[in-house]
């Protein structure tokens, strides 16, 4: 779980380098979700569970896509 955890904020720094209001929604939100589900006991749902974390993971790292504006008609 630890693991995972950090996996997710170090894609998250390298999705969103340079921007700062996505990287701190980004941060609040994974730290929600695993502090929301830190008492889980079944088995079955922390594995379901940690399935949709590294779900997350391979579509931030292959999907998100950050532009940059560097000219008034080009990003």
């Amino acid at each position: 779980v630890l693991k995972l955890y950090k996996l997710l904020h170090r894609t998250r720094q390298e999705v969103f380098k340079n921007d700062t209001r996505a990287l701190e929604a980004a941060r609040q939100k994974i730290n929600e979700e695993f502090k929301n589900n830190q008492d889980e006991t079944s088995e079955e749902k922390i594995n379901e569970l940690l399935k949709m974390a590294s779900d997350v993971e391979v579509i931030l790292r292959t999907s998100v896509i950050q532009a940059v504006h560097t000219d008034s008609n080009k990003i």
